[in-house]
């Protein structure tokens, strides 16, 4: 069991799951800055609060609801909890773009059932992530094999938070091109600082063979 004090948000797993370097900015050096991508999921999430959305006919939603987990660890905000009569609670999370091929958003799901079972005591089977480039729900089933990716995430979360130092990451294109980030991280320099590592090392190694040691 963890301590009030040593709890850790439920969004850091989907930062440490995009970028470990990302989260540790974020949560450890506590960097920030928008981007249009930040700014859309602004709206999107301002418009839930304000429940300028539609839910199934005869289902209770509750808006912004607190929960967290004393025994793994996590504290945070569900977008949207839904009751319908004689059934577990379902979390909905809304997000800005689409479906991901990731475990990115389900593993942020996740985490919110797997807190809301143990604040409520029910078993919940199933969440929905609404996505608002397709105005789609997508279905999200808590198997196993996905309950046990979101306690890893969770354990691997602790330890950088345990460790309290932001890593070092190389810079990937596809990831780091989209992130609000950008240009407080300087991915590239870590990138030249690794090739340049990477040659002196080979250098040093040629020099090495030459001189028979």
């Amino acid at each position: 069991m963890f301590a009030e004090d040593e709890l850790v948000p439920i969004s850091a797993l989907q930062h440490i799951l995009y970028c470990a370097r990302q989260c540790g900015l974020i949560h450890i050096d506590r960097v920030w800055a928008e981007n249009r991508y930040t700014a859309e999921g602004e709206v999107l999430h301002r418009n839930v609060h304000q429940q300028e959305v539609r839910h199934l006919k005869g289902v209770r939603a509750e808006y912004s609801v607190p929960m967290r987990s004393l025994e793994l660890g996590l504290v945070g905000v569900a977008d949207v909890v839904e009751y319908a009569p004689g059934e577990a609670p379902v979390p909905v999370e809304f997000k800005r773009g689409r479906p991901k091929k990731s475990l990115v958003d389900v593993v942020q799901l996740c985490a919110q059932a797997l807190c809301l079972e143990e604040m409520t005591g029910a078993e919940i089977e199933l969440g929905y992530l609404f996505y608002g480039k397709t105005r789609r729900r997508e279905r999200i089933v808590f198997d196993s094999a996905l309950r046990g990716s979101t306690k890893e995430t969770t354990k691997r979360l602790h330890g950088l938070f345990a460790a309290g130092v932001t890593p070092r990451m190389g810079y990937d294109g596809k990831r780091c091109d989209k992130c609000s980030l950008i240009e407080v991280c300087q991915p590239k320099i870590g990138l030249r600082v690794q090739r340049a590592s990477a040659f002196l090392s080979r250098q040093l190694h040629g020099v090495m063979e030459e001189s028979g040691d």
